[in-house]
């Protein structure tokens, strides 16, 4: 579908003046004064027939074509739109247009619009009682669902094309970009004259597999070029609308959509990067077969580019599996090495007006490795801005870089001070500083163009109780938040009550929703090795199978931490052969020794407030190195339960002294006779009287 905007200046606008009785005479002593175009007798005769203009006009193109205006621009210019299922001389048009109004106007400027510019067009012109109902308009183009520039999260935009480019100029172009293999022979395809007389329709459409949006968009860009300046699209005018593995797909609104598309170009971005070495994570089909249904429904009325990562064959075989009948032309950039890498710098270097040094070319491996355009492009850059700064403008050397102070950054957050300040968890710690650091690199790689894939940062914590797992993990997920890993930043706790249903064909769904709960957050599975069963084939096969499933679905933002004893996690690792590939780190929480138990006392005692007395340490150390050798001791727990009942203890003995003689530090203070001994385990108390 095509949409026009048209401007076209009135002429005299500016001295259009009467006298000061309204006569158009001028009369001695009479001042002059300014009448506006919109208040002439010509303006208010075409307006009150405005919508009737415009309604005959589309009665007679048979319900192709509709013209409207807008308003007037600035007093000096009138604003024309044109929508029109057709090809269609808008000059001419115009002219018809224009003459029904009885004021003179210079050559109007015709220019071609977006969709939503011609609504916005429509609504003013309502507005201006110019159009009835702007709606109604859109009707009669199956184009009303569209009245909202967005729908349910659809990132949709419009560009008009502006190069003006031929056939030799196009495959220079397509060579720049590394594209020798693929684009530039389409393009020499696209200029060969059609053995018969061009018939309407597509008889290929594309596909553009590279990772670097940028180049991306240079190879459509190109593409359209060539494909406007023979004929084969209609409008400059070119849609996108990214989709991924959580795309909702709004049917009626998604065909109206590529009805506004007819004549012209519509580009599907797939935004979700699958691993193609994980044979859980697919593509969502039921998304893929109602785009490929669309695509084959309207595919000789609008001409489809699907853009996917280079690497995304997953996404790629899906989609050739959809299309059926249509034809795919796939378009990559090459793949050059040694030489061809150097040639392609060199010209960079060339086209920036400056020279080169061995520094740039030594980083091209000879023949070892193989660059794309985006590859080199990114090292160019690279080189190019040390060069600036260091030796262009020395005065700026001793400046750090953006990508510097990233690295010297220390770590967001109140969460983080709390972890570093537990006391043990070495592990942990370090696991969590490898999480931070690869966010860092994630930056610093990106700006040397080397790619990097969103790496999953799943984990298994093992520890017996009391050894800190869920105040990590906690404390883990607030991390994450404050420093930009995860969006939301909480913990949601789960257990097997949680994952698994009653009854046959409940399980999966309940997973997925907790799931779904905790997008941006992290997922703790508690004692997970309660989802293993006895026999195969049950519910809690069914759970874990569907946790496989959904953590490589959700990786790229949301962590799943599994929590148990050290053995019962090994079996739960060992009952899906995909679980302990998606693990990035098994975490052992060590049992606390005498020390450390004392600490975390010490640092229980200072977060309410108290102190311990000198007497305190020894009495403590003993019980603690006594208790420490038991089965199922309680770890940190054990600590805090001595510290709370040496607190009632405390209490009972506060309040038996006279309270005059009570001092602040009494009160804050825990000595030793405040800590009881607890009994060991299997140790039966001497007790009195009957039993």
């Amino acid at each position: 579908m095509l949409f026009y905007k048209i401007e076209a200046d009135i002429v005299n606008a500016k001295t259009f003046t009467v006298c000061g009785n309204g006569s158009e005479t001028e009369r001695p002593g009479k001042r002059k004064k300014s009448k506006k175009f919109r208040d002439s007798d010509e303006w208010k005769n075409f307006k009150e027939f405005s919508s009737q203009h415009s309604d005959e006009i589309f009665r007679k193109s048979d319900n192709k074509v509709y013209i409207f205006t807008s308003g007037i621009k600035q007093e000096t210019a009138i604003q024309i739109g044109i929508i029109s299922r057709c090809d269609v001389d808008t000059e001419k048009l115009t002219r018809e247009y224009l003459s029904l109004i009885a004021a003179k106007f210079k050559k109007p400027v015709i220019e071609e619009t977006t969709l939503y510019s011609i609504i916005n067009m429509l609504q003013i012109s309502c507005r201006n009682d110019l159009v009835k109902d702007d709606d109604v308009v859109l009707e009669r183009f199956d184009l009303s669902d569209l009245s909202r520039r967005s729908y349910r999260g659809i990132d949709y935009s419009e560009v008009i094309l502006t190069d003006e480019i031929r056939e030799n100029a196009l495959i220079s172009k397509a060579g720049s970009l590394l594209c020798n293999e693929t684009l530039v022979p389409e393009i020499e395809r696209i200029y060969q004259v059609p053995a018969k007389d061009a018939e309407k329709g597509h008889p290929v459409h594309y596909m553009i597999q590279c990772s670097d949006s940028q180049v991306t968009e240079q190879m459509t860009r190109v593409l359209l070029s060539a494909l406007y300046d023979n004929k084969r699209i209609r409008s400059r005018r070119s849609c996108t609308v990214t989709f991924d593995n959580d795309f909702d797909f709004p049917a009626q609104y998604f065909e109206s959509l590529c009805r506004s598309c007819f004549g012209s170009v519509m580009v599907f971005k797939y935004g979700d990067d699958l691993d193609d070495d994980d044979e859980y994570a697919k593509p969502d089909m039921d998304v893929i077969e109602k785009l490929c249904d669309t695509i084959k429904k309207y595919k000789n009325d609008m001409l489809t580019i699907l853009c996917i990562s280079r690497s995304n064959e997953k996404v790629r075989s899906a989609l050739f599996e959809s299309l059926g009948s249509v034809t795919i032309v796939p378009l990559k950039e090459d793949v050059v090495f040694g030489e061809k890498a150097k040639k392609y710098l060199r010209q960079l270097v060339k086209n920036q007006g400056t020279k080169a040094d061995k520094s740039l070319y030594g980083v091209i491996r000879d023949n070892e490795k193989g660059y794309l355009a985006s590859d080199l492009n990114s090292i160019f850059d690279q080189w190019y801005s040390k060069k600036l700064k260091t030796r262009v403008f020395p005065q700026y050397a001793a400046f750090d870089s953006a990508s510097a102070h990233v690295v010297k950054e220390k770590p967001k957050g109140s969460a983080y001070s709390d972890m570093e300040k537990m006391i043990g968890l070495s592990e942990v710690k370090a696991v969590i500083n490898q999480a931070l650091d690869f966010y860092k690199a994630q930056k610093l790689f990106k700006d040397k163009g080397i790619p990097m894939e969103n790496t999953a940062m799943h984990m298994v914590f093992t520890g017996n109780p009391g050894t800190a797992k869920t105040t990590a993990a906690r404390l883990f997920a607030q991390i994450m938040k404050d420093n930009g890993l995860l969006s939301e930043g909480k913990l949601f706790e789960v257990g097997r009550a949680d994952l698994v249903g009653r009854f046959v064909g409940w399980t999966a769904p309940i997973v997925k929703q907790k799931f779904k709960n905790a997008k941006g957050s992290v997922l703790f599975i508690d004692e997970a090795y309660s989802l293993v069963d006895d026999r195969d084939g049950l519910y809690g096969d069914e759970a874990i199978n569907t946790i496989v499933q959904e953590m490589e679905n959700n990786r790229e933002d949301m962590v799943v931490i599994f929590a148990g004893y050290p053995d019962k996690m090994e079996a739960f690792l060992q009952k899906n052969p995909g679980l302990r590939s998606r693990i990035a780190f098994h975490v052992p929480f060590k049992n606390y020794d005498q020390d450390e138990l004392y600490q975390i006392t010490q640092l229980l005692a200072e977060n309410k407030k108290l102190s311990l007395a000198a007497d305190v340490k020894d009495k403590l150390l003993s019980v603690f190195k006594e208790f420490k050798e038991q089965n199922d001791f309680g770890n940190g727990r054990f600590a805090r339960n001595m510290l709370e009942k040496a607190q009632l203890k405390q209490a009972s003995r506060l309040v038996a002294l006279d309270p005059e003689t009570v001092e602040k530090d009494d009160v804050l203070t825990l000595v030793a006779e405040d800590f009881d001994t607890p009994d060991l385990p299997g140790v039966q108390k001497k007790t009195i009287g009957f039993v």
